[in-house]
């Protein structure tokens, strides 16, 4: 069960540290975050900044908290993303339902409908203490996004700008290697 456990957390750890840069890296580039952090190796074509920024945090995470508060940590926080994924198709479907999609999502509604079930009744398994980490967390991260996000933001800008009369939004792309 142990090695289970371990193969499982080392896996959703790799595909973190290989995903997280890059929302970084699209944070960056729509001035959520700094702007130079969204700089691209010169031969490797990775943000190789935020990919730095992001082992260093996962490193000092995983080296002074307990192995079962990461994997319950790192348990919920999939499991919500999931769910907020399989809502969020239902969602599009509704309000978009002419628009393009990449992918497919067989029997839509009851597949997302089952995933979202699902994904809670397995976070309603985790302790207490975990779901206020959650809270936290998510508090944080959306006191950020309202205080800060919103007025730096060039997606809300230009989104913004969009409904305005004249329908221009007034703020420049920012470039891949910016």
């Amino acid at each position: 069960m142990s090695a289970g456990a371990v193969a499982g957390i080392t896996s959703v750890l790799l595909v973190m540290l290989m995903s997280q840069p890059r929302i970084f890296f699209s944070m960056s580039r729509d001035r959520l975050l700094p702007q130079n952090v969204s700089k691209v190796h010169p031969k490797f074509g990775t943000p190789y900044i935020t990919t730095i920024i992001t082992c260093v945090i996962v490193a000092l995470v995983a080296g002074l908290t307990q192995i079962q508060v990461v994997g319950e940590m790192t348990s919920i926080g999939t499991l919500f993303a999931f769910v907020v994924v399989c809502a969020a198709v239902l969602i599009m479907r509704k309000r978009y339902p002419d628009h393009p999609r990449p992918f497919r999502c067989p029997m839509v509604p009851l597949v997302p409908i089952l995933g979202v079930l699902t994904c809670l009744l397995l976070m309603f398994s985790l302790p207490v203490a975990n779901w206020w980490r959650l809270f936290v967390w998510l508090g944080l991260g959306l006191g950020i996004y309202f205080f800060y996000g919103q007025h730096h933001s060039v997606l809300t800008r230009a989104t913004s700008a969009a409904h305005m009369p004249g329908g221009k939004p007034k703020v420049e792309p920012v470039e891949a290697g910016r």
